[in-house]
């Protein structure tokens, strides 16, 4: 039996000849899916490859704006914390500068003060110097003009002081005014005022009392120094004083009131010494 072999039908091309349909369209198919899938394949690897690229440069973006973020913070903390601690300092300085400040004005005013009572006491008496019962008869008379109130001003002249420092020597003459000073301030009130206006010559500013009561005040201050005794070379001594009297009123100004009350002091001294004639007489 012979055996049958196929015959495979052709196509005919363009020249004639023929080829094998099913075949080539086979191939042609082939090769366009493989390219399809090349491209297909290579469009998706290169947007991986693209999409890891960007990921890990946006991440590296992100990071590194993340660090310079951190760095920008820390940098700025540092700086705020640094000027906090400069602007505390500063602050602290200038507090100090002013608590110094502060104790050297009041050290300056204590100075001032002791400088302006020592120009104005008398530094043998503790008293009160003619400047500085100046300045109190001022604020004084200023005082009873604008109040209406009343005041005296008593002079008084220790007597015999020359001839006790002429023979005993100017320390027994400052035992004498030192004893006259302090029985003054214990016959006066602590409102009134004692001065000593030099050498031997005293004033008191007396406050709240009638003319009458000013001179009996005076009167009595002169008993009272009158009776101080002194022992000076084994011998007993007496002073004395002579006082006049002038009130404050509202047209009383310093210098006329002290004139007044000197001149009231003159006539007592010699009144004083006119009497003391007549009783060893």
């Amino acid at each position: 039996m012979k055996k049958r072999t196929r015959v495979l039908a052709r196509t005919p091309g363009a020249n004639g000849s023929g080829k094998v349909a099913g075949t080539r369209l086979k191939t042609t198919t082939s090769r366009t899916a493989a390219k399809a899938r090349n491209k297909a394949r290579n469009k998706a690897r290169n947007k991986a490859r693209n999409k890891a690229r960007n990921k890990a440069r946006n991440k590296g973006r992100k990071k590194t704006e993340n660090k310079v973020k951190k760095a920008e913070n820390k940098a700025g903390a540092k700086t705020s914390t640094k000027a906090e601690a400069d602007r505390s300092a500063a602050i602290e300085r200038a507090k100090q500068t002013i608590r110094q400040l502060k104790a050297e004005l009041a050290d300056v005013r204590r100075r001032i003060a002791e400088l302006q009572a020592s120009a104005e006491t008398d530094f043998l008496l503790g008293t009160l110097n003619r400047r500085g019962f100046e300045r109190e008869l001022n604020r004084s008379i200023a005082y009873v003009k604008r109040y209406h109130a009343t005041g005296a001003v008593i002079m008084l002249d220790v007597d015999r002081l020359k001839p006790i420092n002429d023979t005993f020597g100017h320390a027994a003459g400052d035992e004498v005014l030192k004893a006259v000073a302090a029985t003054l301030a214990k016959m006066v009130r602590a409102s009134d005022v004692v001065g000593r206006l030099g050498g031997d010559e005293f004033a008191l500013l007396l406050w709240n009392l009638s003319e009458t009561d000013a001179r009996a005040k005076a009167q009595a201050l002169e008993q009272a120094i009158d009776a101080l005794t002194f022992k000076f070379g084994g011998r007993a001594v007496t002073a004395g004083a002579s006082a006049g009297v002038a009130i404050l009123g509202p047209q009383t100004d310093t210098h006329r009131v002290l004139e007044e009350a000197d001149s009231a002091m003159y006539v007592r001294k010699a009144q004083r010494r006119h009497e003391a004639k007549a009783a060893d007489a």
